[in-house]
């Protein structure tokens, strides 16, 4: 039966994931106006079924809310729909696949190889056959263009020296050598201006524009229709890329990746190999965003407010609008959403526990820490490509649901190859190989009866133990044929799952022990559709006594798409010196950039209130190259240099006391805030509830389930539906919705509350 529900009213967040695609909907009660909520999980790929994950999810959306039947194929109509919120692995995919977008490297003449030679960093030093990560670009083209700095306009070692400029960027004081008359006027080639950075630039050799045409339209005609332009100095003199990148644009090239205008930031190595990161995906992202917006009315990629607004996950955390998301943006899209997720429903600000936040999804495990802002880094290596572009601090390792289980010169082994979603594990009924999803089949950890009936060719069919089990046989008499004495078939499965636990604990370790934090003093924030049958076990292998799991735990990285909030920045480079003269300029530079991303957000229909601003200066020690994002603390009141310094001791242990500090770069991130309050936090309320400990006998069912130590045991089985608050479950015990298996070890015990499973080890 149809229901009549209100014009844009629909709120929908979908995460197409490596394995699995998460849909979070909500909508109006039509009888009582409140807000319901629902969740749809499918297959990222099922090309017999769909062509498209996200968009066949929100179909099951828009047929269960309305209650009318919506053929497949069908364009979907979308008045009712309020926004659409996506984050894709498809650019990730693709980076790790090497299945990006044929493109072409123009480079400053002489500057050909750059980018292969690299930095010259050597990770395996000792490693005798080092195989060099090939670029990503197909063919590099010369520019026969340079320009060159001359010096700083502000400098404290020497400010008798420093070049100045008046108020039409002449030069007025210091350097007026090659190219200039006695007045400093110009005489062609050797004319020096000031750079956006502040620093002096002389163009040695403006680029022969008709020869950059002819280069350019022989690429078009070889069939090439992306670019990167990477120029050197162009971070503070962009004129030169902006000339030959309007070239491109007018012979037909459909992405132009400008190394300027994607990052306006000093080292032309990573600004370089990030410009053409941004070429080889950028146009896949289109391309399969086209053929989702083809899915949708027109009305959809309007873009106005009145329309359905269509919002993207930013690697950094922050949600985007179609035009300013492209490939270099979404390398994290997919767990970026999971980290919002946890950090804005398990943080408390009385109490400030840090958390790890745990998502182990089908394909991998994703680590990040949580510690009252978002940490997040400016340089990052994916599958051997240095990104500079911010993004979460976020490890991955490749272990998940889907990860193959091997055995390998006596040694159990869980990835790093997964069964994805084609063909699945081998109890997907699809021919697939062993995975972790299949141990913990065996092990009883998942139930086949609870578990959502979408395998097989149909679509409708029940995971398949008996799959599991034949194959696991087979691979436990190879095992004791190589073993002294003789491992039961629990004993073989479980060894893989106590590799795959330590394999998902070492990057908990990366990120709190190595960098000096006590990983017992954190709260583990479980999530990913596999993180339930994990968790007590990786808390109790970290130390850690608290462990929170969302009720939407298995859907968290959509779920955090719904609580995201809209971000916008811009960032400028900089050459000055920090010092009390320099710092007005650099306020006032601040200020600026301030009041621009105000505007922007203000544009897209944010009140002031909800608009959050931060203020950042990237600095370094003279001399240093290491530059670290600087943004204070309330409590020191924009004090940079005590900010900074604080930092630098944090992260290397001692200060260059004697040594000036440069800013590199002046950045204003504006946050448009989605919710003004998320409610009471979870600690809160578990200290104020009266808990009711429920008993074997009040479980939904048993089932026989294996734990380490104690072997196999009746296990009861509690339906997370019928639980009420305060109900607390003791181990060992299971926990089921239609999206998750959530194991209670022995010893432990977990008290519902309201948005929470809060789990005491």
């Amino acid at each position: 039966m149809s229901v009549e529900i209100p014009d844009r009213s629909i709120r929908i967040c979908a995460d197409r994931g490596g394995t699995f695609c998460d849909v979070h909907a909500s909508y109006p009660d039509p009888q009582t106006g409140e807000r319901k909520e629902m969740v749809v999980k499918l297959l990222s790929q099922d090309p017999a079924n769909y062509a498209d994950a996200p968009t066949e999810g929100i179909r099951r959306i828009l047929e269960a809310v309305t209650g009318k039947t919506i053929p497949r194929q069908q364009i979907l109509q979308t008045d009712k729909i309020d926004y659409i919120r996506l984050s894709t692995t498809v650019a990730t995919n693709a980076l790790l696949e090497r299945k990006g977008h044929k493109h072409a490297l123009l480079i400053t003449k002489g500057f050909k190889d750059l980018l292969l030679i690299g930095n010259q960093s050597r990770p395996r030093i000792f490693d005798l056959n080092i195989r060099r990560t090939p670029p990503l670009y197909s063919t590099v083209v010369e520019v026969d263009e340079r320009v060159t700095l001359v010096g700083y306009t502000s400098d404290p070692q020497a400010e008798e020296h420093a070049i100045q400029f008046d108020e039409n960027g002449k030069v007025s004081k210091g350097y007026t050598g090659v190219g200039r008359d006695s007045q400093g006027d110009a005489e062609g080639p050797g004319e020096i201006v000031k750079g956006l950075s502040g620093e002096a630039v002389r163009i040695l050799k403006k680029p022969n524009l008709d020869e950059v045409k002819a280069d350019l339209q022989k690429l078009y005609d070889d069939g090439f229709r992306s670019v990167a332009i990477v120029l050197v100095h162009s971070y503070t003199y962009p004129q030169h890329e902006q000339e030959v990148g309007d070239i491109a644009r007018s012979i037909g090239f459909t992405q132009v990746s400008q190394s300027a205008s994607l990052l306006p930031m000093i080292k032309m190595v990573p600004r370089g190999v990030s410009s053409t990161a941004d070429a080889y995906l950028t146009p896949v992202l289109r391309e399969y965003l086209d053929g989702f917006f083809s899915g949708f009315d027109a009305k959809l990629k309007d873009g106005s407010l009145r329309s359905p607004r269509v919002e993207f996950m930013g690697s950094d955390g922050g949600l985007l609008n179609l035009d300013n998301f492209s490939g270099l943006k979404s390398i994290l899209s997919g767990p970026a959403g999971g980290v919002v997720g946890y950090a804005l429903t398990s943080w408390d600000e009385t109490k400030r526990h840090p958390i790890i936040g745990l998502d182990v999804g089908g394909t991998s495990t994703d680590v990040s820490r949580f510690d009252g802002r978002y940490e997040v880094v400016y340089e990052t290596t994916t599958a051997g490509i240095s990104i500079q572009s911010p993004q979460l601090d976020i490890n991955t390792v490749a272990a998940g649901g889907g990860s193959c289980l091997t055995f390998r010169n006596g040694l159990f082994c869980t990835g790093p190859e997964s069964a994805g979603a084609q063909p699945g594990p081998a109890c997907y009924r699809k021919g697939g190989p062993l995975a972790v999803t299949d141990a913990n089949l065996i092990l009883g950890r998942l139930i086949p009866d609870y578990f959502p009936k979408i395998f097989g060719h149909s679509e409708k069919e029940p995971l398949d133990v008996e799959a599991s089990r034949v194959k696991f046989d087979e691979l436990a008499k190879d095992i004791n044929a190589q073993h002294e004495g003789e491992l039961s078939l629990d004993e073989v499965v479980y060894g893989f799952i106590k590799v795959a636990n330590e394999t998902m604990a070492r990057p908990i370790r990366a990120l709190t022990e190595s960098r000096g934090h006590a990983t017992s003093k954190h709260v583990l924030a479980s999530f990913g559709g596999a993180g339930g049958q994990h968790a007590c076990e990786i808390a109790a292998l970290l130390g850690i006594k608290t462990i929170l799991i969302h009720r939407y735990s298995s859907i968290l990285s959509a779920y955090g798409l719904a609580l995201a909030d809209r971000a916008y920045e811009l960032q400028e480079p900089s050459s000055a010196f920090y010092s009390e003269s320099t710092r007005p300029t650099l306020i006032a530079r601040l200020d600026k950039l301030t009041k621009d991303v105000r505007e922007e957000l203000t544009k897209q229909g944010f009140e002031e209130h909800r608009i959050h601003v931060e203020r950042m200066l990237n600095m370094r020690f003279d001399g240093t190259d290491t530059a670290l994002m600087v943004l204070p603390t309330p409590e020191e009141k924009e004090d940079f240099t005590a900010a900074f310094k604080r930092m630098y001791k944090s992260e290397f242990g001692f200060l260059l006391e004697t040594k000036h500090i440069i800013v590199d770069d002046i950045k204003v991130r504006a946050v448009g805030k989605t919710f003004d309050s998320l409610g009471e936090s979870v600690y809160s309320e578990v200290a104020r509830l009266k808990r009711t400990p429920l008993q074997a006998k009040d479980s939904d069912s048993h089932y026989s389930t294996y734990f380490d130590k104690i072997g196999r045991v009746d296990t009861p089985v509690f339906v997370l539906d019928k639980l009420h608050i305060g109900d607390e479950v003791h181990g060992p015990a299971m926990i089921i919705d239609d999206t998750q298996t959530i194991v209670i070890v022995p010893e432990a015990k977990a008290v519902l509350t309201s948005r929470h499973l809060f789990v005491e080890m």
